[in-house]
């Protein structure tokens, strides 16, 4: 069924669509019967119909940025991280007390063969993201006498592990607390309507999704945090992705934070070609805007990939006050881009994923900019791959935090495309006896069944590439500079 035009977009609204959709929630609000659970899912219904207006509203005036009107950032719109004055722990007690740590911890690691929160994939010495990030914010508190609290922002999909996962903290002199970001139900592609019947369907299964990190103001508010952690005195939050192992609390920003009086900082950092699709901080008509690769018209997209027009790109690292989240969201003045996701059912069936990012709430908030961090704060895991260099002797970990080691001769760290027989985690940890030596190495591309004993040393450029039928076992101890393997090459145990 094509969905009835809206003949006047400026009052989306009342179209046909708009209606139809607002009974269709409040039907589903109505299957409810316990008072509370009533309230949040009707707040989380609004949410999503406000969205949802928006996106017919876009759909139907067909909007999109005015590539003309997009200027580099002005020094002012981005600063240097090696400009701010440094300021140590010793000296940030009073500001540590203000401030509040929330990691994004609502993805899961399927992506990677894993089952449940990606925050407890083992990622180092047998220790997982969680593990790790509780480390920081111990130490943390335990250097500077403060007391930080650690927030986790949980979907669906990963509040009730995570939960159980973070009882064995209970020991710890930490304050940990959760909330949920919401739940939204997915549109079907051709009627515009909610795909699921009821809000007891498998929100897993394909009914519901978590609506991105740009749902994390409305949430945390609503959850009650916000007020809470303003009654204990805090006045910022540090925002990071749960598997950023680099994304660890600095008091040099936190100080800068409070003496320029932003309300918003968001850290960037050079672009590099491995980064081409990450968001990056515009000037638009005067002021700071995230312009991100899913806003760029088509003629554009190779445009916003070069790393000479675009040369940063955001961390998903933000500082923000906390009285201005909670002014930005009872105002109702947030506005953030919509990112129109398209998916599939398990059963084939086409749907619509309406979602927003974090980082695009920056124009709302006064005296917004952008600081360009080092890259080692900036060290996600989104595939094996890249769980390949966290695990090898190229970092070191101190106090739950990754450092580069000194020996490495540059500061960046090696460009690392593993192959598909290497994609999920248990087959690539079955691949290897030992995570090779890899200070010298610049790049590494592997493909197909290939095996690396223990202690392997890599250099320079390396490929090894195992055809179809084959298979290449890179011996122990084996040294490999600027090499490139190909073929059958098996070792024999005996």
């Amino acid at each position: 069924m094509v969905p009835p035009p809206i003949e006047d977009w400026r009052n989306a609204s009342s179209s046909p669509t708009a209606v139809a959709m607002r009974q269709e929630l409040d039907r589903l609000v109505q299957q409810i019967t316990d008072v509370d659970q009533k309230q949040k899912f009707a707040q989380e219904m609004d949410g999503f119909y406000r969205l949802f207006v928006r996106f017919l509203e876009q759909r139907y005036r067909k909007t999109k940025i005015d590539w003309q009107k997009i200027r580099s950032p002005a020094p002012e719109q981005v600063i240097r991280y090696r400009d701010l004055p440094s300021q140590s722990l010793d000296e940030s007690h009073g500001l540590l007390e203000k401030l509040a740590v929330l990691k994004l911890n609502g993805g899961l690691g399927t992506t990677m063969g894993c089952v449940g929160p990606k925050s407890v994939i083992e990622v180092r010495d047998g220790r997982t993201f969680l593990d790790l990030t509780v480390n920081q914010i111990e130490h943390l508190n335990e250097a500077s006498g403060a007391h930080v609290p650690l927030i986790l922002m949980n979907s669906f999909n990963t509040d009730d592990d995570t939960k159980k996962i973070v009882q064995k903290y209970d020991r710890h002199n930490l304050q940990l607390l959760t909330f949920n970001q919401s739940r939204y139900p997915r549109i079907v592609n051709d009627s515009l309507m909610p795909l699921p019947n009821s809000p007891l369907d498998n929100a897993a299964g394909g009914g519901w999704y978590p609506p991105g990190h740009g749902d994390l103001f409305e949430s945390f508010v609503n959850s009650g945090l916000v007020d809470q952690l303003l009654d204990q005195g805090k006045e910022y939050v540090f925002i990071s992705n749960v598997d950023n192992l680099g994304a660890t609390v600095d008091s040099t920003i936190l100080a800068h934070m409070a003496n320029s009086g932003a309300e918003f900082l968001m850290e960037v950092t050079d672009k590099t070609k491995a980064d081409i699709k990450g968001g990056t901080i515009i000037d638009y008509e005067g002021g700071v805007r995230l312009l991100e690769i899913a806003q760029v018209p088509g003629e554009h997209v190779d445009d916003f990939k070069s790393i000479k027009k675009f040369k940063i790109f955001n961390t998903n690292n933000l500082w923000v006050s906390l009285r201005a989240i909670k002014r930005v969201v009872e105002s109702g003045e947030l506005n953030l881009e919509i990112i129109t996701n398209h998916k599939s059912t398990d059963a084939g069936q086409k749907v619509i994923q309406l979602e927003t990012a974090v980082g695009a709430a920056i124009k709302h908030f006064q005296n917004a900019h952008g600081i360009n961090v080092p890259r080692s704060r900036f060290l996600p895991v989104k595939s094996t791959s890249d769980l390949f260099l966290i695990t090898s002797d190229l970092y070191s970990l101190e106090k739950g935090q990754l450092c580069l080691n000194p020996k490495r001769m540059f500061q960046t760290v090696p460009l690392v495309k593993l192959g598909d027989d290497f994609k999920k985690v248990n087959n690539f940890l079955a691949r290897f006896k030992s995570p090779p030596h890899i200070l010298e190495l610049d790049h590494l591309t592997v493909t197909g069944d290939v095996t690396f004993g223990a202690h392997v040393v890599l250099q320079g450029t390396v490929i090894i590439v195992a055809n179809h039928g084959c298979r290449i076992d890179i011996p122990s101890g084996a040294i490999l500079n600027d090499k490139v393997v190909s073929g059958n090459l098996r070792i024999l145990d005996h």
